[in-house]
């Protein structure tokens, strides 16, 4: 055996130790800049992906292809209903309205007739003497009912003029003692749109016994006479109480003859009964339908489209005369439905002293469609700037109870009409200290 190939053999012994602590260096310098390179620059790294060929709930051999692609992620739920997405909260999911109602099927009903009613209601007032029905001699004790849609306004600033609106009637039940229930519900999913009221009205009469009379209110309508209240007294043998003529109503048999977005109704047997002979043209579908086609061969001057409730409240008044006639006023005497566009303009006129026309109780906005703008006979910004007078002249007189006033009805600022003595404002002033301090208020404490 050689010396040489020996020798060899020792060098490159002598020599593996150093290699490998070249190589070791390498990588541990290298390693962090390709990291470096394939992260910046979004080149993907190769993946390593292992499949077993087994079931995972049992080691039973699957019957899936090793070669088939990788499980799509599962698509995120939906955020649940009123959720905040992107900044905006979603629009609230309303449930689907039942299937309509067929000619065929059983009338609509809002619930099960109570012949015994009046009855029953006495016997409640006499067992709760602290919930009487009058808070006083000749004062009846009112809640007033409005309501509108559960989603929100399509016009942009419609969510704000129906607050205001509410606000507005609010101020005036606050002033005269009445109280107020505002639904954003709608309770039977046959009567939507204006037929939404009849079902609600029917379960506040059930549910406040106290209660004599309910006062509807649309609410595109805005009380512009702070201080005036219906005459209850003309009203004790009338169960319902709708803005009209007789003459429009029972002679022409228009449809037009009455407005039923302000209506005062008692809560009595009689009005549970005329609600549901009311309801029975309202349900959604071919009934409602049907009913808007018997309506306009009845009606002198409406077209053969689907029923609504006012024009169903005047056909039932000319059709079963004889049933309702008894008990029902159409009133005219004052402005229980006052339009619009006749009106605000004169506002200004009217708070002068001995000034022309009368100040209109109510200040009806038909025809504006403040929160959806669909279907709006008039202007958007005429409307807008009708309402805008109607609210700011009816605050005025609120306002006024505080020493403040607006510097004008087409602006919301406001200014000081009356200077802080530091003393009681209704002090040497009899009328302002009736409406801050109403006697039949203090008598219910």
């Amino acid at each position: 055996m050689s010396e040489k190939p020996v020798a060899a053999d020792r060098r490159a012994c002598h020599h593996r130790p150093l290699r490998l602590l070249v190589i070791l260096i390498l990588l541990f310098l290298g390693a962090p800049g390709a990291l470096f390179f394939f992260m910046s620059t979004g080149v993907a790294l190769p993946r390593i992906r292992i499949e077993y060929d087994y079931d995972r709930c049992g080691g039973a051999h699957s019957s899936a292809r090793i070669d088939r692609p990788p499980p799509s992620s599962p698509s995120p739920s939906p955020p649940p209903p009123g959720s905040v997405v992107d900044g905006a909260a979603e629009e609230p999911r309303l449930p689907p309205p039942p299937p309509p109602r067929q000619l065929t099927d059983p009338p609509l009903t809002l619930g099960p007739t109570m012949p015994d009613y009046d009855e029953r209601r006495a016997r409640w007032l006499r067992d709760n003497p602290r919930f009487p029905s009058f808070v006083s001699p000749g004062r009846p004790r009112v809640l007033v009912v409005s309501g509108s849609s559960p989603r929100r306004c399509s016009v942009p600033d419609g969510d704000h003029m129906l607050l205001r609106a509410f606000k507005n009637k609010v101020d005036y039940c606050r002033v005269h003692g009445f109280d107020i229930f505002y639904s954003t519900a709608v309770l039977d999913g046959e009567l939507n749109g204006f037929w939404t009221k009849l079902p609600l009205l029917r379960s506040l009469m059930l549910s406040h016994p106290e209660t004599e009379f309910l006062w509807w209110m649309d609410s595109d309508l805005m009380l512009t006479d702070m201080l005036a209240e219906p005459p209850w007294g003309r009203y004790a043998r009338h169960n319902l109480v709708v803005p009209g003529w007789d003459d429009k109503v029972y002679v022409d048999r228009s449809w037009l003859g009455i407005n039923a977005g302000s209506f005062i109704i008692r809560n009595c047997r009689w009005s549970l009964d005329l609600l549901d002979a009311w309801a029975r043209m309202g349900a959604r579908g071919p009934v409602r339908e049907m009913y808007g086609k018997r309506i306009a061969e009845t009606l002198s001057d409406r077209g053969p489209y689907e029923a609504c409730d006012q024009s169903a409240l005047v056909y039932l008044l000319v059709t079963e005369r004889a049933r309702w006639i008894g008990k029902t006023l159409l009133e005219n005497s004052y402005s229980l439905h006052g339009f619009w566009a006749g009106i605000v303009d004169k506002y200004e006129e009217m708070r002068r002293p001995g000034g022309g026309e009368p100040v209109p109780l109510v200040t009806h906005f038909v025809g504006c469609k403040p929160c959806s703008g669909e279907d709006s006979s008039y202007d958007a910004a005429v409307c807008r700037r009708g309402m805008e007078r109607a609210l700011n002249f009816a605050d005025d007189q609120i306002l006024s109870m505080y020493g403040f006033g607006h510097e004008s009805l087409n602006t919301t600022a406001v200014l000081r009409v009356r200077n802080d003595t530091g003393g009681p404002l209704d002090a040497d002033d009899t009328e302002l200290g009736r409406l801050l301090h109403p006697a039949f208020r203090a008598a219910n404490l």
